[in-house]
């Protein structure tokens, strides 16, 4: 149970694959070539899981903020996003610029290596240590894991930035905005009986069809001033809803000319509709 001992026999294992993977002719065994790579992706994530227990439990307010991650498209906040940056990182210490242009990658170069560097620094201290004393961690084992997550840290966001368009504050706010405007949407709904307490605390999957819906009407009706305002530009509107600005307008003419009894009826239909 001790996540030194998992440490080291997880170690054990990246080591070993790295040495069949050196000792083996890729051209001559492209299968067993492709295996080992494999394997070699899948230990190395288990160990970089195991590796981030223990920083949560050794360092655990003494970690680099991650705040960043809010900037980055959803698509890539992913289980395996560390394992992709050291995968990365050696691609590029390997002159290997995957997704980015040479010039980006050669910038990225330093952080890559200090990275992997600080890497394994940290397999030899926690081996060490696991060998030694697995159920302490001294201030030197302590250094060595912040410094680790710092530069890792600073590596993901570096890298990130360089590959995709990462949001701008004003996004993310714009992104805040709807998170509330869907709260907000939610509350009026249970108190108005469109919705149920239930439903919500059953993962309902109608409400995937529903809420969206519902804070549409709220966000032009309810709260115009939110981010479902028609008085900004569409580029001042959150990429969620930029592309539909037009129809949003048609739709807020319609709802305009309903009355308090036409707009129930409406809300009510769209929680029962497909």
């Amino acid at each position: 149970p001790r996540l030194l001992s998992q440490f080291f026999f997880a170690d054990e294992r990246v080591t070993r694959v790295v040495a069949e993977i050196n000792g083996l002719d890729a051209e001559l065994d492209p299968q067993q070539y492709l295996l080992l790579l494999n394997q070699l992706h899948l230990s190395q994530a288990h160990l970089l899981a195991v590796l981030e227990r223990i920083m949560e439990e050794c360092i655990p307010t003494q970690r680099h903020s991650r705040d960043y991650l809010v900037k980055f498209p959803e698509e890539l906040l992913v289980d395996n996003l560390g394992n992709h940056m050291l995968f990365a990182a050696e691609c590029l210490l390997a002159g290997t610029f995957l997704e980015m242009e040479e010039s980006d990658g050669a910038q990225l170069r330093p952080q890559a290596r200090n990275l992997l560097c600080s890497l394994e620094l940290v397999r030899t201290v926690l081996r060490e240590q696991s060998l030694s004393q697995p159920n302490s961690y001294p201030e030197p084992v302590r250094a060595v894991l912040i410094q680790f997550d710092r530069l890792f840290a600073e590596f993901e966001l570096s890298y990130v930035s360089s590959l995709v368009a990462v949001k701008s504050p004003d996004e993310i706010y714009r992104q805040q905005e709807i998170i509330v405007l869907f709260c907000e949407t939610v509350e009026r709904a249970l108190h108005l009986g469109y919705l149920t307490q239930e439903m919500i605390d059953g993962y309902e999957p109608l409400l995937m069809f529903t809420i969206p819906r519902l804070a549409i009407i709220s966000g032009l009706l309810i709260y115009p001033e939110g981010p479902l305002s028609l008085e900004r530009s569409p580029e001042e509107m959150s990429r969620v809803f930029s592309p539909f600005y037009s129809l949003l307008k048609k739709i807020r003419d319609l709802l305009w000319v309903l009355s308090a009894e036409e707009l129930c009826l409406l809300e009510r239909s769209l929680c029962t509709a497909e």
